[in-house]
C-alpha cells in the first residue's frame, strides 16, 4: 500500500456515494496509489455494517471506558453539597469563605499537571491501565474526605480526587476516538459529558438525603466500578500496534468488529482494519523521527511569535475569560449556596437536581445542535440568552430581598434557562476550538497551553466567588455582573471569533496569517472538508507521484 493510501481509509465521506463516484471518475487513472486509496476507502465503507448489532461492541466499550466520567461529575458537584452542609449550625467542622473556595477549586488547579502525567501513563502503559491506576488516588482521596476531622484534610482529599479525575477521564476519551468508527465517533464521545451530568445529578440527589461523610464513602463505588469494568474490554488496537503487540491488537480488533460482515473469503473486516492501523502507526513513527530535531524550544517560540500562533492563543484566552466569569462553573460548584442566597422558595438541593437533569438532557441534545449549526452563531446566541437569563434572575432576587414580590421561583427558572443556553454555545464550544485554531506544527503544545490557561482562569473564577459577592454587594448585583460578562462574550465572539464549522484546518491557519478581526471578513476562500477531499483526489489524478497527505 503506497503512502497516502490510509489517509482517507477512515475518513467519513461527505455523502454516502462519494467513494463510488470517485471510483467511477478515476477508474482509468494510471496512478496505482490513487486506485489503492479509493479501494481502501471503498472496502471499509462498503462492509462496515451500520446496524446496532454491528456496532454493539464499540458502544459497550465506549460506555464502560467513559464510565469514570460519572465520578468526575460527582467530584465537581460534591463541593456544593459539602459547603452547604458544613454551613449548618450543628456541623462539627466549621469552614471559612476562603476554605470553602479552596475546597471547591482545588480540583481544577491540579488538572494541568495531572493531565500531562496521565498522558505519560497512557502512552507507556495503555489507555485502560491508566484508568485502573486512576482508582488509587481516587479511593484514597474520598476515604480521606469521609474520615476528615478538619478542613485541611478535606482539601487534601479533594486534591487527590482531582488527580484521579484527570487520570481516569482523559484515557477514556482517547480510547473512544481510537476504537470508534468515523460515523459514530462524535456520538460516542458525547457519552462523556452525559456521564458528567449524570454524576452531578446523583450527587445533588445523594446530598439531599445523605450526610457528606456517607456520600464520600458512596463516591468510592463510582471510582472502583469503572476500574473493574475495564477488565472485560480490550485495549485500544492503535496503542497495541504502536507498542508492537500485534497479536493482542488483532484480538482487540476481532472483538470490536466481531459482528461485522467479512469483506471476502481471505480476510475479515478486523484484518482489513488491522492493516490500515498498522500502516498509519508506521507512518506516524516515521514522521516523528523526521520531526525530532525540529520541535525544540526555539522552534516552538518562533511558531508562537507568528500570527498563526499568537492570534489563536489571544482569542482563546479571551473566550475562556468570558466562559468562566459568566458564572457557568460558579453556579455548578456553588449551586446550592448560590440558589439559597437568591432567596428562592425552591429547596436548594431540589433546584440543583433540576439543573443537573436539564444539563444532562441538553448535553445529549447538543450532539445534534453542534453538528448542525455554525459555532460562532451558537456562541453569540448562547451568550445573549445567558445574559438575559441572569439579568432576570438578578432582578427577581433583588425584588425578593426587598419583599416586593411573591414569585420566588423565578430565579431558579431563570437559572434553568441559563443552563440550557450555556450548553449549546459558551460551555462546550471554546474547548472544541482549542484543537482547531492552532497550526499543525504547534497544535499539541498549543492545546496544552490553552487548556492550562483555561484551568487557571476557572480556578481564579471559583476562588473569587465570595470576594466578588462581597465586592458587588450581594447575590443580585453578582448576577447582573454575570449578565454583563455574558453580553461581553457575545460581542467578543461576534468581533473576533472566526467561523470554523466545516472548514479545512489549513484554511483556518491561512486566515490567521492576515486576519484578526472577523467582522467584514470574506470567507469565500475557506473551503469545506468535502471540498478538500475532492481536491485531493483531483490533485492525485493529475500527479503520478506521491499522493498528498490530509491534515
Amino acid at each position: 500500500m503506497t503512502e497516502g493510501a490510509s489517509c482517507l481509509s477512515l475518513f467519513k465521506p461527505a455523502t454516502d456515494n462519494s467513494i463510488d463516484a470517485a471510483e467511477e471518475k478515476f477508474k482509468d487513472t494510471k496512478d496505482e496509489g490513487l486506485r489503492v486509496m479509493i479501494a481502501s476507502c471503498h472496502s471499509l465503507s462498503k462492509y462496515e455494517g451500520k446496524s446496532l448489532k454491528n456496532v454493539l461492541p464499540q458502544i459497550l466499550a465506549s460506555l464502560l471506558a467513559a464510565s469514570f466520567h460519572i465520578g468526575n461529575g460527582i467530584s465537581l458537584a460534591y463541593s456544593a453539597v459539602l459547603i452547604s452542609q458544613l454551613a449548618e449550625p450543628d456541623s462539627p467542622i466549621k469552614s471559612t469563605k476562603i476554605q470553602n473556595s479552596w475546597m471547591a477549586s482545588v480540583l481544577i488547579v491540579v488538572i494541568p499537571p495531572a493531565s500531562i502525567f496521565s498522558g505519560i501513563i497512557m502512552d507507556n502503559l495503555g489507555r485502560l491501565n491508566c484508568i485502573k491506576i486512576a482508582g488509587i488516588p481516587g479511593v484514597v482521596g474520598w476515604s480521606m474526605i469521609a474520615l476528615a476531622n478538619n478542613v485541611t484534610t478535606i482539601i487534601i482529599g479533594r486534591l487527590l480526587v482531582g488527580i484521579s479525575s484527570a487520570w481516569g477521564t482523559s484515557p477514556g476519551i482517547v480510547y473512544i476516538t481510537e476504537i470508534a468508527s468515523s460515523n459514530l465517533r462524535m456520538s460516542l464521545m458525547a457519552i462523556a459529558p452525559a456521564y458528567v451530568s449524570l454524576g452531578m445529578v446523583l450527587t445533588y440527589l445523594g446530598g439531599w438525603y445523605l450526610h457528606w461523610r456517607t456520600l464520600a464513602w458512596v463516591c468510592n463505588v463510582f471510582i472502583i466500578v469503572p476500574c473493574l469494568v475495564c477488565i472485560i474490554i480490550h485495549e485500544s488496537p492503535s496503542w497495541l500496534i504502536l507498542k508492537g503487540k500485534y497479536e493482542q491488537a488483532k484480538k482487540s480488533l476481532e472483538w470490536i468488529h466481531k459482528y461485522q460482515k467479512p469483506p471476502g473469503e481471505q480476510e475479515t473486516f478486523a484484518d482489513l482494519q488491522y492493516k490500515i492501523l498498522h500502516e498509519e502507526q508506521q507512518k506516524k513513527k516515521e514522521e516523528q523521527e523526521k520531526q525530532k530535531n525540529q520541535k525544540g524550544v526555539k522552534f516552538i517560540i518562533q511558531e508562537f511569535l507568528k500570527p498563526t500562533g499568537w492570534k489563536p492563543l489571544v482569542i482563546l484566552t479571551g473566550l475562556f475569560f468570558f466562559q468562566h466569569f459568566s458564572g457557568i462553573y460558579i453556579t455548578m460548584f456553588y449551586s446550592i449556596s448560590f440558589i439559597q442566597e437568591a432567596g428562592s422558595s425552591i429547596n436548594g438541593y431540589l433546584a440543583s437536581i433540576l439543573i443537573g437533569v436539564v444539563r444532562l438532557i441538553m448535553s445529549m441534545m447538543s450532539i445534534y445542535i453542534l453538528k448542525r449549526f455554525h459555532r460562532r452563531s451558537l456562541i453569540f446566541i448562547s451568550s445573549g440568552l445567558m445574559a438575559l437569563s441572569m439579568f432576570i434572575a438578578g432582578l427577581w432576587t433583588m425584588w425578593i430581598q426587598e419583599g416586593t414580590t411573591n414569585l420566588k421561583w423565578i430565579p431558579v427558572a431563570a437559572l434553568l434557562f441559563y443552563v440550557v443556553a450555556s450548553t449549546v454555545g459558551l460551555l462546550p464550544i471554546p474547548n472544541m476550538l482549542i484543537a482547531e485554531l492552532f497550526p499543525l506544527e504547534i497544535r499539541g503544545i498549543g492545546y496544552s497551553i490553552s487548556y492550562s490557561l483555561c484551568c487557571i482562569l476557572m480556578f481564579i473564577a471559583l476562588q473569587s466567588y465570595y470576594g466578588m459577592s462581597d465586592f458587588f454587594g450581594g447575590a443580585s448585583n453578582l448576577q447582573w455582573f454575570f449578565a454583563i460578562v455574558c453580553l461581553g462574550g457575545a460581542v467578543y465572539s461576534y468581533i473576533f471569533l472566526p467561523e470554523t464549522f466545516g472548514m479545512k484546518l489549513a484554511d483556518i491557519t491561512d486566515y490567521f496569517k492576515t486576519q484578526f478581526v472577523y467582522i467584514g471578513h470574506s470567507h469565500k476562500k475557506m473551503g469545506t472538508e468535502s471540498e478538500a477531499q475532492e481536491k485531493m483526489l483531483k490533485d492525485s489524478a493529475n500527479n503520478n507521484g506521491k499522493i498528498p497527505q490530509t491534515v
